[in-house]
């Protein structure tokens, strides 16, 4: 790696880390790392970016799981193990899936009737079936103050809901809907007309358990409104959860809402979407050496949102994972404890691919596990370097204290990225296995402070691209990547050579 060194730059550079255990015990890690940190480059994890970018590219510009591109990733980085010497493992499992593939129609069917606007006014719930519906709006479990409002004859669709036509403000909508009126119930479909629209409120239940609900009992679509309360007047965003559902499930405003509600019109509501359980993969890959009752976990994930290629979140960290593994085996490095590399599927949708990995083991193999080392997002544009700290599982500090030593002998500052579980460690912690790791920064914008220690530009994200299209190979920066790679290059190596437990420190 071509690397920027301070000007007393140390030829021969030999990390010796003295950890302070419980108990008042002492631990040495110590290891030359040099010659695999030279090896490292930026060029060379750039070769493996540009193509996680051209097989995006290929994919209709993304990797996203469940897709051909996380698929072609995968293969990419299960060829590049299997070249290198690896034992690889494929480890299949199901992810919930879901696109939409084209915006929803809301639309009356009668003269005068409105078109109502996607997003603004509508929204496809997350796992929708898909499906064409005309049918009577019907509201179930309103409460009594929304359909007052919403049946108020003095006020048309074209004035503001703010305002009513003599300057007085209506009455407030509810800030919740009770758990007894919200159409979480079956009781509440009594007399429903089979086939009509079911106009249910925000509130009470998920918005699963509504969809099942208002199915079962004969509504062929279901129009969830927002309550209306500050900040909630908006379509929302929801989930369903999983696929399963075979009717249309959308979110409309609380303004939508109350105009169906008054009126209960015919309506053609129409959404197209793919909901299913897709196959889906982790690549794991081990060394032939070292102890198997001691493994040096090593992890980053290969999904890409939907919405882009995901070069920086978290090509970067595959990249830098993947070359580490290569140049490893090219320098034919005995390891004295086994070290394992984990390239998961469906971060993206909630850790589920570290997820299943972890809580597929059984307790033997967990115990067997000595340290998980995440490596997500390491070539943010305006870059900070952060590293994973916490006090727990026992050994997670001294994790922390192995990255931090190394930054300080280098005079780069860094500051602790504490825990909160949106990354692939947190399965691991669960499972009490120490882990640590290296961060460059996501939405978050950069402080006035930052920007005087790292450099970059103050009151801008990290990464602007993040979860983005342009989240692509011009969107790396050279020197994170730099940097966060001798880091992340350093650790692995010593862990791997270490003659002691990471448990068995504090």
């Amino acid at each position: 790696m071509t690397r920027r060194r301070p000007a007393l730059a140390i030829l021969v550079v030999i990390l010796a880390l003295t950890l302070v255990g419980v108990g008042g015990s002492r631990m040495a890690w110590s290891a030359d790392t040099r010659p695999l940190r030279d090896a490292v480059t930026v060029a060379g994890i750039r070769e493996h970016l540009a193509a996680l970018q051209a097989i995006a590219d290929a994919h209709q510009g993304n990797r996203a799981v469940g897709s051909p591109g996380f698929e072609a990733s995968a293969d990419y980085v299960r060829q590049q193990l299997v070249a290198a010497g690896y034992r690889v493992t494929v480890q299949h499992f199901d992810v919930p899936y879901f696109a939409e593939t084209a915006l929803p129609v809301l639309a009356g069917v009668s003269g005068g009737r409105p078109s109502y606007a996607p997003v603004t006014d509508v929204r496809t719930m997350k796992f929708s079936g898909s499906g064409d519906v005309t049918a009577a709006v019907v509201p179930v479990g309103l409460p009594p103050a929304t359909q007052a409002v919403s049946q108020s004859p003095a006020q048309s669709p074209a004035q503001s809901p703010a305002q009513s036509p003599g300057g007085q403000a209506p009455a407030a909508a509810p800030a919740a809907a009770p758990a007894a009126r919200s159409s979480c119930a079956s009781g509440q479909y009594s007399g429903f007309p089979p086939g009509a629209i079911a106009l249910v409120l925000r509130g009470g239940c998920p918005f699963a358990e509504k969809a099942r609900v208002a199915r079962a009992g004969g509504a062929a679509a279901v129009v969830v409104m927002n309550d209306g309360s500050p900040g909630r007047t908006d379509p929302v965003s929801g989930t369903l959860e999983r696929p399963g559902l075979d009717l249309p499930v959308v979110s409309v405003s609380h303004r939508v809402g109350t105009e169906l509600a008054a009126a209960r019109p015919t309506v053609h509501l129409v959404t197209r979407t793919v909901a299913e359980l897709r196959d889906t993969e982790n690549i794991i890959a081990d060394s032939s050496g070292g102890r198997s009752d001691r493994v040096i976990m090593v992890g980053a994930h290969l999904d890409s949102v939907p919405e882009g290629p995901g070069i920086n979140d978290d090509g970067s960290g595959t990249a830098t994972v993947l070359e580490i593994a290569r140049q490893l085996a090219r320098q034919h490095v005995t390891p004295r404890n086994r070290v394992r590399f984990g390239f998961f599927g469906a971060e993206e949708l909630g850790l589920l691919g570290s997820e299943h990995y972890v809580t597929g083991l059984r307790h033997d193999q967990r115990a067997r596990i000595a340290a998980y080392l995440n490596f997500d997002m390491l070539g943010s544009p305006n870059y900070a370097r952060f590293v994973l700290s916490g006090a727990r599982p026992r050994g997670t500090a001294a994790i922390s204290r192995l990255f931090v030593r190394y930054f300080a002998d280098h005079r780069q500052p860094v500051e602790p990225e504490k825990f909160d579980g949106r990354s692939d460690y947190a399965p691991f912690a669960d499972a009490h296995i120490p882990v640590g790791g290296l961060f460059s920064g996501a939405e978050e914008i950069k402080t006035p402070e930052q920007a005087a220690r790292y450099g970059g530009v103050a009151g801008q994200p990290y990464d602007r691209c993040y979860h983005a299209a342009c989240d692509t190979v011009a969107n790396i920066d050279d020197q994170s990547l730099d940097e966060l790679g001798d880091a992340a290059a350093n650790a692995v190596l010593t862990l791997m050579l270490t003659p002691d437990d990471p448990r068995s420190s504090g």
